[in-house]
């Protein structure tokens, strides 16, 4: 993809580069010099920045955090912004920056690890922790893209499997250590607060740096607007070349989460701004995003430190820009010219058709009996591993309704993901992929801080709206393009962004109600007692029986709208019927195990690999591969780190983004 990928009517030399910095910086300016006034006066204010005219609590506050935060919001907005033109240059992909790409993710993960299992090496310089989980991170989204040629859907695909499976990683750090990481939650989600200069002085010189070894590579970087042949020709080694930029723009994204957290998408919007405004040369646009992306941040900051007494919770500046950039990526995804660069749509080994599919089916149910067994008499107690006699009814009664609780919830998901999966014709979607699980929590969480005492009934009414509106997400911005799967991929990753700003606001506001929502979106199903285990069995049967009627139209709509609509299939009605199933099963399985389970993925792709290719049968193996893989998941999660407990949620995570990332790496 050329570096002009984002393809645009507007007439954008009517806003510049530089009418756009100067409107940002007058509005920063002001909010400013209003909030300086407004405190001990504006000369007072201003005096603060270098002296303490006086005493007082507000020269106080001014001189050592009101001015540090400031000079730390522009420092890291620029930074940010440096790293996102270096990633977009070295892979010509408009996509590309530290969020989307799991830098900033894994350089968070790193520093929470380091924190809690060797924190003497964050006293050799936590900016090096940050760029070895950043790195490692980087390295995993190319292992999985390198095949494709670092296709651009393909590594923002690939860095949307590494944030997530990331952020599951640090899940299980933080159940297990919730209170010495408490203090972390907040800055995490992207802090700007400051309690003197220390932090200033520490981001200051490394980004010097970093903005010296930009300028220093800016001309070889520029050959890389050539193809790969014009730039050899040059005697440029492009391998050294891309590795130089990407190791630079890592080592400001690890020097700047370190500092201040993670910060979302400053380095995605400063730079797509600067190219939709005119600026095409890599140095203008390196000058001009640097700027922007150091102004983004401050009027950010400035409006969200303005309004924050109004607020009913504590607001990471970090979780507003991210809430803020997924619109943004929404608006950009039908502007991206993706010529070639789509995922295949039969990924990984051509399944065969099973034989006797219905055998095979008998032999799935087998297994699922024979593990529901194990998960309930099987186990670790104080004296090691005992099989429970049939007669405890104590054990049995605290184990089953767990177990009913997970096969339904594997039902659910991966019924909805096979509806979707050949509903798009894209065997890499699934709820959890295309943000319906990411919009179903959102409503949750608002359910649950918003009324009064929300019964389950509320709660799974909440989650259909909100997998309903996600979904008309993915329909209003990919219906013009003809829902083409990387497109659809795409609009997913914005959603699950926004689900991430909206997790980040809730866990760091410290309302006690945040650890309701720790439990819940680690899909345990500890909480889940017998009536609720039934409510949900029942429902998992009830949505399977009701999908199984519309096998006809699943086997006839990846053929394409013309050829569905010639054999009598009402098309729009096929459609909003399958997406609206879809969102009922996703809510439902949602309200237990949390979003990303990516069961919705991996029970579909196995059940295809088993032999599973007709609608019907593929229905049937999906769903009791997926009750099969979050029972054991459900059990692994009670054996592995007895007597403590990983929930069933990130055990199938980590197992389900594994697997995604195998197969990725197959493509």
């Amino acid at each position: 993809m050329s570096a002009d990928a984002l393809g645009t009517s507007l007439p954008s030399r009517r806003l510049t580069p530089g009418r756009a910095c100067l409107l940002l910086g007058l509005l920063t300016a002001g909010l400013a010099l209003a909030h300086l006034a407004s405190s001990t006066g504006l000369v007072t204010g201003l005096s603060s920045l270098v002296t303490i005219p006086d005493a007082s609590s507000e020269a106080l506050v001014l001189h050592f955090a009101w001015w540090p935060r400031l000079a730390m919001a522009l420092m890291a907005g620029g930074g940010l912004a440096l790293a996102g033109v270096l990633m977009q240059q070295v892979l010509r992909n408009p996509l590309a920056a530290p969020t989307t790409l799991g830098v900033a993710s894994g350089a968070n993960l790193a520093l929470m690890a380091a924190s809690l299992l060797a924190p003497g090496l964050l006293a050799l310089g936590r900016e090096w922790v940050a760029l070895a989980g950043g790195g490692l991170a980087m390295g995993l989204v190319f292992a999985l893209a390198w095949r494709r040629g670092l296709s651009p859907v393909v590594v923002v695909l690939g860095g949307l499997v590494v944030n997530l499976y990331f952020g599951a990683l640090a899940m299980v750090l933080l159940l297990f250590h919730q209170e010495a990481l408490k203090g972390l939650l907040i800055w995490g989600a992207g802090s700007l607060a400051q309690n003197g200069w220390s932090d200033a002085a520490f981001l200051a010189p490394r980004l010097a740096l970093g903005a010296l070894g930009a300028f220093w590579l800016l001309r070889p970087l520029a050959v890389l607007e050539l193809d790969e042949a014009g730039a050899r020709s040059l005697g440029v080694s492009l391998k050294w070349l891309r590795l130089g930029g990407l190791g630079l723009a890592v080592f400001l994204t690890g020097c700047v989460v370190s500092t201040v957290g993670v910060i979302g998408f400053i380095g995605l919007a400063a730079p797509n701004i600067v190219r939709l405004a005119g600026a095409r040369r890599l140095g203008t646009r390196l000058l001009w995003s640097t700027l922007l992306g150091a102004l983004l941040l401050a009027t950010t900051d400035q409006l969200l430190q303005r309004y924050a007494g109004t607020l009913p919770t504590l607001i990471p500046t970090g979780a507003t820009t991210a809430a803020l950039g997924a619109p943004l990526l929404l608006w950009l995804i039908p502007r991206l010219r993706l010529n070639g660069s789509a995922p295949p749509r039969h990924a990984g080994t051509p399944a065969m058709r099973h034989p006797a599919p219905r055998r095979l089916i008998v032999g799935l149910s087998l297994a699922l009996v024979a593990m529901a067994a194990v998960a309930v008499l099987a186990g670790q107690g104080a004296d090691g591993w005992q099989w429970a006699s049939p007669l405890n009814t104590n054990l049995l009664e605290w184990r089953w309704p767990r177990l009913l609780a997970a096969a339904g919830c594997g039902l659910m998901l991966a019924v909805a993901g096979t509806l979707i999966q050949r509903l798009t014709a894209n065997p890499m979607a699934s709820p959890e992929i295309l943000g319906i699980s990411g919009g179903s929590a959102i409503a949750l969480m608002a359910a649950i801080f918003l009324l009064p005492s929300p019964g389950n009934l509320a709660l799974v009414g909440a989650g259909v709206l909100g997998a309903l509106a996600a979904l008309a997400v993915l329909v209003i911005v990919n219906r013009k393009s003809g829902f083409q799967p990387e497109r659809l991929l795409l609009t997913g990753v914005a959603i699950t962004a926004l689900f991430e700003a909206v997790k980040a606001v809730v866990l760091a506001g410290g309302d006690p109600r945040g650890q309701q929502v720790i439990a819940w979106l680690s899909g345990s199903t500890y909480y889940v007692d017998a009536a609720s285990a039934v409510t949900v069995a029942g429902a998992a049967v009830v949505l399977a029986i009701i999908a199984a009627p519309l096998a006809r139209w699943l086997d006839i709509l990846p053929l394409g709208g013309a050829t569905a609509a010639a054999l009598g299939i009402p098309l729009r009605r096929a459609r909003l019927g399958l997406l609206l199933l879809v969102a009922l099963l996703t809510a439902a399985a949602t309200l237990v195990v949390g979003p990303l389970s990516f069961v919705g993925l991996l029970a579909p792709h196995m059940a295809r690999l088993l032999g599973f290719t007709r609608a019907r049968t593929h229905l049937a193996g999906a769903a009791l591969t997926g009750a099969l893989l979050m029972v054991l998941a459900d059990w692994l999660g009670r054996q592995l780190l007895f007597p403590q407990e990983i929930p069933a949620g990130l055990v199938a995570s980590l197992i389900g983004g594994a697997y995604f990332m195998w197969g990725m790496r197959r493509l």
